[in-house]
């Protein structure tokens, strides 16, 4: 016996409105097929396809029900036991469907015939190959999103695990300067960098966390970026939520408030003000973020776009077509705006 997970398991959840509804129009087109298929236009018979639409739909949305209340029990088998039993479920509920069916329409008294006995085979036959058909497409679909989850997965590890060389490098630069003249500062510096690499390794980084303790890390990381770019950098935060109760993503603001910093502060000889900016709309959480434009190069511009793309794309992943990453420029400000649903 192998237990699996609700992801590791190959069906869907039948119990659901989509995966219902889905059921109901492949029925009803498979029953329009087979009509049509037994006639012609001439001849149609609507009788003969609100029959057998009515015995067809019992039988779909049976099996669907029996399998979701089997469900459980289905997830702690291998795939083949699932797939068998899942099998015999639905051809046995076709054997019973077919059989009373025909006994219904039999003549009073009349004898079952071998016509009979040719239709409920035909019957048996149809439901196996649809039931394999669309064993095999859930299975397929399955290991889609297996392999996009992993991709998904090793993708955002590849951008998460990593910390950019320039702002390591700096950092340590400044750990060595204050070594001899702020010993508790240099100490200070190395907890909060040692804070944002085991945020940066963690492997659970894609579940949410306390919104408090992402800001904890950006302001370790604002600190640190302060202490290089000296009275060139400021931070305003404007929180309008209670951030212990609302969730974030690990190392989602992180990374956008570096990415305001990193083109919009570091160019600037002058350097300007980054305006963080966090409240409630319409149950959804908005993260603003602003900062002044630079004048840069291509190469900054091009990792600009790629910073927020994968942020958008890491966000869609975990909350689906309800995120939005979108962005706003003018000539003074650059603006992006993080919107996802508070769960």
């Amino acid at each position: 016996m192998t237990d699996q997970s609700e992801d590791d398991f190959f069906l869907p959840n039948l119990c659901e409105a989509q995966s219902i509804l889905f059921l109901v129009l492949v029925a009803e087109l498979l029953v329009l097929v087979l009509v049509l298929a037994s006639s012609n236009l001439i001849d149609f018979s609507w009788i003969k396809l609100g029959l057998t639409s009515l015995l067809v739909q019992w039988l779909v949305l049976l099996s669907a029900g029996i399998l979701c209340n089997l469900r459980t029990v289905l997830i702690r088998v291998s795939t083949g036991v699932a797939t068998l039993i899942g099998y015999g479920v639905i051809l046995l509920l076709t054997l019973i469907f077919s059989v009373a069916s025909e006994w219904f329409f039999l003549p009073v008294d009349g004898p079952w015939q071998l016509t009979h006995t040719g239709i409920v085979t035909r019957n048996l036959l149809i439901a196996a190959v649809m039931t394999g058909i669309a064993f095999r497409y859930f299975y397929l679909q399955h290991q889609l999103r297996q392999q996009e989850k992993a991709e998904l997965h090793s993708r955002i590890q590849a951008l998460q695990s990593r910390i950019r060389p320039h702002f390591l490098f700096n950092s340590m630069n400044i750990i060595a300067s204050l070594i001899s003249v702020d010993p508790e500062l240099a100490e200070e510096v190395v907890e909060d960098l040692s804070v944002l690499f085991r945020a940066s390794l963690n492997d659970t980084s894609n579940e949410p966390v306390p919104l408090q303790e992402e800001i904890s890390l950006c302001e370790k990381y604002v600190h640190i970026e302060s202490l290089r770019l000296d009275d060139r950098l400021e931070v305003e935060w404007r929180i309008a939520v209670d951030t212990a109760s609302i969730r974030i993503p690990m190392l989602t603001l992180q990374p956008l408030l570096e990415n305001a910093i990193y083109h919009g502060i570091q160019p600037l000889p002058e350097g300007g003000l980054v305006i963080v900016d966090i409240r409630e709309e319409n149950k959804n959480l908005v993260l603003t973020i602003t900062n002044p434009v630079a004048h840069e190069n291509h190469l900054r511009e091009t990792g600009n776009k790629m910073a927020l793309e994968n942020t958008r794309r890491r966000l869609e992943a975990i909350y689906g077509q309800n995120a939005e990453v979108t962005t706003r420029q003018n000539a003074q400000l650059f603006t992006t705006r993080v919107q996802y649903p508070i769960s």
